[in-house]
């Protein structure tokens, strides 16, 4: 072998050495190449095939805040998801008759969710306002609803905070620079319902309402929009064609083998895309599909009536497609151990703190607590 021959080899040989020795220092770069990669606890976990589904991380969604824990979607559970841990805080938002929007997940006004106290002026006709639509009363109106002081009977270890108004978005977007939680995300639901469009604000006040809040929050690059009204999403994309979209979805909504379009998809058929609800969100250019985990939507694996809907061919599915997945809302820890398994990114639960021991025990790395 003559000199120049020889250093070539020798360069050769470092610098694959080099590569090997780069590639097994990176995160998750030893399990990249492979179906499954080795997890900390010995188990494996599913390695998506194309970015960003290579990443080590869990979406941890507080559900309305973490409604198992806190009265929902009020300020008090936004805070006390942001202390126990959570990637994403999960949100709805209901627009007013004077165009304000409000933090609530209920078009109409629940009593056994919120309080009337006083009329905003003495004898307003409208008083008392629980039970009336959010789209027919004023921000003031609504605002004097005390919407933390009763406790949901299925959620027992409810912490209640009373007093508590609807927030805004305004209103949770300080909260979180006072925690100076930047990294937390926030994934915000237009409320719209498609099927009742009288029953909601119309689709586009929600879009430009929202829309402006976030792009006056500063933190615009943390937003995701959620809706089962997948025309409203479209709208978002044409307002702001830089939020990442999540089409909410479940079976009835979808209308597969019925004529006509379903009322939720924005005009699209889905039997136009093979009764695939990943084909149809990826047409429009949604980032994520966020269908729920099974029906009945409060069973779970195990139930003898369990039909499990997010399944792991739905999730190879959209990853295939470049969709994340983000079924919702589960709250016991086999159903999320099933889900995890199938290889989803990340589960909405009305239980955060169970999720992040799933997470964990699962090899994730967990969202920092912000105190």
């Amino acid at each position: 072998m003559s000199v120049t021959k020889a250093v070539k080899t020798a360069l050769a040989l470092g610098a694959a050495i080099l590569m090997t020795a780069l590639m097994t220092a990176l995160p998750g770069a030893g399990a990249a190449s492979t179906q499954h990669g080795a997890r900390a606890d010995g188990g494996t976990d599913r390695v998506h095939g194309t970015p960003p589904h290579g990443d080590p991380h869990f979406d941890i969604q507080a559900h309305r805040g973490g409604i198992g824990l806190t009265v929902e979607g009020t300020l008090k559970a936004f805070d006390r998801a942001l202390e126990l841990g959570v990637t994403t805080l999960e949100l709805d938002v209901q627009i007013t008759r004077d165009g304000r929007e409000v933090i609530t997940h209920d078009r109409r006004i629940d009593p056994d969710k919120c309080l009337d106290t006083a009329p905003v002026t003495p004898g307003d006709p409208q008083f008392p306002y629980a039970g009336k639509y959010v789209k027919d009363l004023t921000f003031a109106q609504v605002r004097t609803l005390d919407c933390g002081s009763q406790q949901d009977p299925s959620h027992p270890d409810q912490e209640l905070s009373p007093g508590e108004p609807m927030p805004t978005l305004a209103e949770l977007f300080a909260l979180v620079r006072e925690h100076r939680a930047f990294g937390v995300e926030f994934n915000i639901e237009t409320k719209v319902e498609a099927a009742a469009p009288h029953e909601t604000a119309p689709r586009e006040q929600f879009v430009e309402r929202v829309a402006a809040e976030v792009e006056r929050s500063g933190l615009a690059r943390n937003v995701s929009i959620q809706s089962f009204d997948w025309g409203a999403l479209m709208a978002m994309k044409e307002r702001m064609p830089k939020l990442p979209l999540v089409a909410l979805t479940e079976p009835g909504f979808l209308e597969v083998g019925e004529p006509g379009a379903s009322p939720w998809l924005g005009g699209l058929d889905i039997d136009d895309f093979g009764g695939s609800p990943v084909r149809a969100a990826a047409s429009f250019g949604a980032s994520a599909i966020s269908p729920v985990h099974g029906n009945p939507q409060d069973g779970a694996v195990g139930d003898p009536d369990y039909v499990p809907f997010t399944t792991a061919e739905l999730v190879d599915e959209a990853h295939a497609a470049g969709l994340d997945v983000i079924p919702w809302t589960i709250n016991d820890k086999p159903t999320m151990r099933k889900l995890v398994d199938d290889g989803v990114d990340g589960i909405i639960s009305d239980y955060p703190n169970r999720l992040r021991e799933v997470a964990a025990e699962s090899g994730f790395a967990l969202p920092k607590r912000y105190r």
